[in-house]
């Protein structure tokens, strides 16, 4: 592995720890406000709750890119 590699994969790393721990504490965060006040969702919301949230689509995406970056480097680095 490259030095560039090593640093882009370190980067990853940390930016999905992180946002993990802030998904986790936007939930607890919602939760606790959710005891407070009972609103209606939006119909198109209540419809797809999961491609409507950003968090899953963040991670969704986060994903994508990583599946993509680990192919790229699967088919471009000579062993």
């Amino acid at each position: 592995m490259t030095y560039l590699t090593m640093v882009l994969g370190v980067i990853a790393l940390l930016i999905l720890v992180t946002s993990l721990i802030y998904t986790f504490k936007i939930g607890k965060l919602v939760s606790e406000r959710k005891a407070k006040y009972d609103t209606q969702l939006n119909e198109k919301v209540q419809d797809h709750p999961y491609s409507r949230n950003p968090v899953f689509l963040a991670y969704m995406i986060a994903a994508v890119l990583s599946l993509a970056y680990i192919f790229y480097l699967a088919f471009t680095i000579s062993w």
